[in-house]
């Protein structure tokens, strides 16, 4: 079986640089916007639908499992969630199948469950996520301190959202995950990636 790394991450705690780093470290494939790109490939999906469906969840009567279930979906909006979980969980499994990889978000710790993937958190101080963000991202220029600090937790709570309304599970509760890394202390991820990659490789496969 291939070895699997899952990425989960607060906006603008570094997951995402971390992933990619981890990945080209390791010498194994690398799944993010690449996702996106393959689902468009196999779907009428345009790349705007995607990234929207991506970043919002509708708050159903009743969780979705429930209502896929007894048959009975709660409403049209839920029925077409779901049909785009479930190809997007297609393109995450058919590229874990491939080979060793890395993957980020997307559910992957929990789409990928039995596969027996190395699941980790990356999460950071308020603070931390702002610097960051100012560092590295550069569509934040024109936000104030108060302005981004509610981008931020706004894209936390859809991400939350998302995760609970797919899989009933609690984003960012440690017991989903094998490793919760903190980035507040470390400026630059990079140099968490050597010391990470012991510990991914020392993992059990």
């Amino acid at each position: 079986m291939n070895r699997i790394i899952t990425i989960s991450r607060e906006f603008g705690s570094g997951g995402r640089e971390i992933g990619r780093r981890l990945a080209e470290k390791m010498g194994i494939a690398y799944y993010d916007q690449e996702i996106i790109t393959e689902l468009m490939k196999r779907t009428d999906f345009a790349e705007e639908y995607v990234r929207h469906m991506e970043e919002t969840a509708p708050i159903p009567l009743l969780p979705i499992t429930t209502a896929h279930t007894f048959g009975s979906p709660t409403n049209y909006v839920v029925e077409q969630n779901l049909k785009f979980y479930m190809q997007e969980s297609k393109v995450i499994r058919d590229f874990a199948e491939k080979s060793d990889c890395v993957i980020v978000g997307r559910c992957a710790d929990y789409t990928l469950r039995e596969m027996n993937p190395v699941r980790i958190f990356i999460y950071a101080d308020m603070e931390s996520k702002i610097a960051r963000c100012r560092s590295k991202n550069s569509d934040v220029d024109a936000l104030d301190d108060r302005e981004l600090r509610q981008k931020i937790i706004s894209v936390d709570k859809k991400r939350a959202r998302y995760y609970k309304f797919y899989v009933e599970q609690v984003w960012g509760d440690k017991a989903n995950y094998d490793l919760c890394i903190n980035t507040s202390r470390f400026p630059e991820v990079k140099t968490i990636i050597p010391g990470l990659e012991q510990l991914v490789t020392g993992f059990g496969h």
